[in-house]
């Protein structure tokens, strides 16, 4: 049994779309999830207070670039 490329196309854009709704949900719940929090400590050296904000963009384009990555939309070599 041979992985194809559209299987691996397939298989990183729904990586991208679990993190970013890792993020997304994370950051709207304000998690205390160890490895989000050490993410956090280290995003807030650079955007201050509006790190979940920062967060909830980021979580929102990732989802959005995944779901396009993943249905071949976008990204594609055919």
């Amino acid at each position: 049994m041979s992985i194809k490329a559209s299987d691996m196309v397939n298989f990183w854009g729904i990586l991208m779309v679990a993190v970013g709704v890792f993020f997304l949900v994370c950051a709207t719940m304000r998690s205390d999830f160890v490895v989000y929090q050490l993410i956090v400590a280290r995003t807030r050296l650079s955007w201050g207070d509006s790190v979940y904000l920062f967060h909830q963009v980021v979580g929102g384009i990732l989802l959005v670039l995944g779901v396009l990555w993943a249905s071949g939309l976008i990204w594609s070599k055919s």
